[in-house]
């Protein structure tokens, strides 16, 4: 069996002096403990705030990330029904328009003529504004209210594969969403009932080359707000993990590795995804859109498919319960990168 991951209870620096990792930083919190104060390491800093919402209608992303040399900040929406989806991408060398804090929830933002992202973190909310010029031939606006509530845990792990490259991500599931997202005389509406942020917040040293799988969802099920976090191949052989679920805002950690199985030759045929050991992790999730962003320009690349459906299955409590998990909408991907 793989060990049981170490409990972080106290603020801790995920560097020391020299910029290397501080071992006492490594493990997973229930709450934002970890200040990443990254420095040095040229080139190989690794930093990002992805929202994901999850609607009634549509989904709608919003991603600043700075690679060291270059700021790319990414967003896009897709309307479940029609299918219609759109992503746009800007890309800045070196830019000073951007900023990326070292704790999760302090303010963040990119600036540039044709994208603006900014969210502010006020009395238990984060306040995200996002504005796009020419999204799909249209001007989008989104103004959303996320709101953290007081109880609610997070997912917070240091993921170490030496002292000199290591990840903190943390994992904001489940958090009630009002506002409305705007493309073109199309006003879309979230209700906190049914509409759901994920926020993914990574600062980290990172390889040359990475692979990563990574599945969530946030939802509504059965009288229940259910998330789950479940990463793969990227920590393999770390003795930590991204894993766990939440129900009504509380964690259940999963110390196993979880394994994807999928066909890389259509990715959009069914995934199962399982835990190495036990029977605690048996899902299934059946896709019905595939979004796929590819960059080439010899020293970086990048392939993600990132597919959204729908999640079957259950999940095990540490008393050996199961949360039984019946289409819940999510998404699932693999990342590849060489950055």
């Amino acid at each position: 069996m793989q060990h049981v991951e170490r409990e972080l209870t106290e603020f801790v620096k995920l560097c020391d002096a020299r910029g290397k990792l501080n071992p006492k930083a490594i493990g997973y919190a229930k709450q934002p403990l970890v200040e990443s104060n990254l420095r040095g390491n040229f080139m190989r800093k690794k930093k990002w705030n992805s929202w994901c919402i999850f609607g009634d209608e549509i989904l709608f992303s919003a991603t600043i990330s700075h690679l060291d040399y270059a700021t790319v900040c990414v967003v896009y929406f897709l309307n479940y029904e029609t299918q219609r989806f759109y992503e746009k991408t800007v890309i800045m060398p070196f830019t000073r328009h951007v900023k990326l804090p070292e704790n999760a929830l302090d303010p963040c933002y990119f600036r540039s003529d044709s994208m603006t992202i900014e969210s502010i973190h006020s009395q238990n909310a984060t306040h995200l504004t996002v504005n796009a010029k020419e999204f799909d031939g249209e001007d989008l606006e989104a103004i959303l209210v996320i709101r953290h509530p007081k109880d609610y845990d997070s997912l917070n792990v240091v993921v170490p594969w030496n002292r000199h490259t290591f990840q903190f991500t943390g994992k904001h599931m489940s958090l009630p969403v009002t506002g409305m997202v705007k493309i073109g005389s199309q006003n879309f509406k979230f209700d906190p009932l049914d509409s759901f942020a994920v926020l993914d917040f990574g600062r980290g040293v990172w390889p040359r080359e990475s692979l990563r799988n990574w599945a969530m969802t946030s939802q509504r099920s059965l009288g229940k707000v259910i998330g789950l976090n479940l990463g793969g191949k990227w920590t393999d052989g770390t003795g930590m993990t991204e894993n766990a679920f939440f129900v009504n805002g509380k964690m259940t950690k999963i110390h196993e590795d979880v394994l994807f199985h999928y066909d890389r030759q259509d990715y959009k045929r069914p995934w199962l995804i399982h835990s190495r050991f036990s029977d605690d992790v048996r899902l299934t999730f059946s896709p019905f859109f595939e979004r796929v962003s590819a960059n080439d320009a010899r020293l970086v690349k990048s392939e993600i498919h990132q597919l959204f459906g729908y999640y079957n299955g259950y999940v095990r409590y540490a008393d050996g319960k199961k949360l039984k998990i019946t289409q819940l909408l999510g998404s699932i991907e693999e990342n590849y990168a060489k950055w």
